[in-house]
């Protein structure tokens, strides 16, 4: 019988927060209105755990969500099978659109970090505006899945296929 590779893979808890620290980009599923999946790529913030985005209040996946909210979100890395890393999250998602709410902004600062550079009150107007008609939602989270091949010990395997170059 062979071995259970699955078993040996998943990424504890502090993996997954070191991670998903690492990661610029998330993978976003909501369900439309017929119950298809609607997928979209994000930029995200990660505040003590738990993962925020940040989108237009009036976006598909904000009426989607204000219909349905269930929410998957997952992230990935790794070029070769024995380099494949990441992370999936189901949950339920909570839009919070009050904008006087402190976590709506302290939210809205962590993803400005990730992506343009240290806060400080002087970059305050360019954050008001970045967020200006959006909405923050945050991954009320009910599971994690996680993997990380590298775990399986496979010898190094080379970049290869129509798509190596690419």
């Amino acid at each position: 019988m062979g071995v259970n590779q699955r078993a040996a893979v998943p990424m504890s808890m502090d993996e997954i927060a070191q991670f998903l620290d690492r990661t610029r980009v998330l993978t976003l599923a909501t369900l439309d209105r017929a119950g298809k999946p609607h997928l979209t790529a994000m930029w995200f913030g990660h505040v003590d755990g738990v993962i925020y985005f940040e989108t237009k209040a009036k976006s598909q996946k904000s009426v989607n969500l204000r219909r349905d909210p269930t929410i998957t979100c997952m992230a990935e890395a790794g070029d070769t099978y024995d380099q494949l890393r990441g992370v999936s999250i189901e949950g339920t998602a909570h839009l919070i659109e009050d904008t006087d709410n402190e976590e709506y902004w302290r939210a809205a600062i962590d993803i400005y970090e990730r992506y343009v550079g240290p806060y400080s009150p002087e970059v305050r107007p360019f954050v008001e505006t970045m967020m200006n008609k959006r909405i923050v939602i945050r991954v009320d989270q009910t599971r994690f899945r996680s993997w990380d091949h590298r775990k399986l010990g496979l010898p190094p395997m080379p970049l290869s296929g129509s798509t190596a170059g690419a």
